[in-house]
């Protein structure tokens, strides 16, 4: 079906054309929608929050089975074949929201059953683990070096002490395996915040075919759970993937309870004590997938682009990546591309 237009009188009693099979009957508090094709989850729950086809004192659930104009973060387009989960959850919300939304919602999905069986065969066999990328993916990083991009090679061997080297922002990068990437947007109705949609886009069946211009630069591949699944040896235990309608559950259950984390952590923090704040950190240091690895982070601030190099070293207390750089300063980024350029 075309994407949803707010202006058609054939929607005015219903905001979707939903396909009933799929929505969640027990979790009728959600408000459950599902569509064939949308043209972008986000994009079509938002518009009808705001031209009021859907009460925003209510949560809302949108799925689709793909997107013709799936959206990513900075502009970027989501590829969506079919197969997969395009699922936008809107949660009503009188606070400001921060990037730190994000990171709680990547840590509450890595806890979903089918994550955490996948991550202990993985872990057995010494592979990397599926974790949260910074600031809004899950996935891991290779052992391999991408074959997407040629760089130069340093001519001299690399010292032990890891001293900043001038041909290092030469060095190949590792890519990100890109499992499910993570959009958070939030919604107002007359200049006024009533709460956040929260998109989240997983692989599972089907791997996105990227091209050079989908990745945009970017050193990541795409990966589903499927694939991951591939990657186990013939003596693991065989995993089932869970259907469509049970990761729906499953993902809401994650947004809903990173919602309240988030809401904890606002309503904490005033009182100057740190229990969820600390709770937190201390699950995303566990899952973390650039922990200890050496980063190349290019930040454009008005067309003045700036290089830091050095070695991740977690979260701050609002969410931003700490950045030890190789004179052992430590940088605090709040927004940037991230290369990974070796090992720690």
């Amino acid at each position: 079906m075309p994407p949803f237009n707010p202006s058609s009188d054939a929607l005015s009693a219903q905001p979707f054309e939903s396909l009933e099979s799929l929505e969640l009957e027990h979790l009728p508090k959600l408000n459950h929608h599902h569509l064939a094709s949308s043209g972008s989850t986000n994009s079509e729950l938002i518009a009808a929050l705001q031209n009021g086809r859907l009460n925003a004192a209510e949560m809302h659930l949108l799925t689709a089975e793909t997107q013709s104009a799936g959206r990513g973060q900075h502009g970027r387009s989501w590829q969506s074949p079919r197969g997969n989960v395009y699922l936008s959850l809107y949660h009503p919300a009188h606070m400001p929201i921060s990037g730190l939304l994000s990171l709680i919602i990547g840590v509450e999905l890595a806890k979903m059953p089918v994550i955490q069986v996948l991550n202990e065969q993985l872990r057995k066999q010494g592979l990397a683990t599926i974790g949260v990328k910074w600031a809004n993916d899950l996935g891991f990083y290779s052992k391999q070096y991408s074959q997407q991009h040629s760089f130069q090679k340093q001519s001299e061997p690399e010292s032990n002490d890891a001293a900043l080297k001038p041909l290092e922002s030469t060095k190949q990068t590792l890519p990100f395996h890109k499992l499910a990437g993570i959009l958070i947007e939030p919604v107002t109705k007359s200049g006024k915040l009533v709460g956040v949609v929260m998109g989240v886009g997983l692989n599972v069946q089907a791997t996105p075919k990227l091209t050079a211009q989908t990745c945009e630069g970017m050193s990541y591949q795409a990966i589903s759970l499927r694939d991951i699944g591939a990657m186990l040896e013939p003596k693991a235990p065989p995993i089932s993937l869970p259907d469509l309608k049970t990761l729906y559950q499953q993902m809401s259950e994650a947004l809903m309870a990173a919602m309240t984390r988030f809401e904890y952590l606002g309503l904490e923090k005033p009182t100057g004590q740190r229990y969820y704040l600390d709770s937190f950190l201390a699950q995303f240091d566990a899952m973390d997938a650039l922990a200890g690895l050496r980063l190349r982070v290019t930040q454009d601030y008005n067309g003045n682009v700036e290089t830091l190099t050095g070695y991740a070293c977690g979260l701050d207390t609002h969410g931003c990546l700490q950045l030890r750089e190789y004179n052992g300063k430590i940088s605090a980024l709040f927004t940037g591309r991230i290369d990974v350029i070796g090992d720690a």
